[in-house]
């Protein structure tokens, strides 16, 4: 397995994990797991951010979080019925979105200042 593959299996699956933990912790079972799971998903964020995203997929990627860091503290928890799901859910997305952005980010500040 090279470093792209295992950099895109850590965005799937960071990805799965966010989604289930947003929607275990919007029925109260996550419980005393929420920690680990905010701890899996910021190593899964930096692999992806080292692994997974090319010098080319650098200003999509950074466009794409900051719309899903946006969108997570947007306050869609008051809709009704579901927006206690959509708003864990983007929350745990943005845990996993966030340590790839940094990483990313900084590695595109370095490839500007060695030009």
């Amino acid at each position: 397995m090279d470093m792209q593959e295992m950099g895109g299996w850590a965005f799937i699956l960071g990805v799965v994990i966010a989604l289930l933990a947003g929607l275990a912790v919007s029925f109260g079972a996550l419980g005393g797991a929420a920690g680990w799971v905010v701890v899996v998903l910021v190593v899964l964020g930096l692999i992806v951010g080292f692994m997974n995203i090319t010098d080319k997929e650098t200003t999509p990627f950074l466009v794409a979080s900051i719309a899903l860091l946006a969108g997570s503290g947007a306050g869609l928890e008051v809709l009704p019925f579901v927006g206690t799901w959509i708003g864990n859910i983007l929350n745990y997305i943005a845990v996993f979105v966030a340590p790839a952005a940094v990483i990313v980010a900084l590695k595109a500040v370095r490839a500007m200042g060695s030009k």
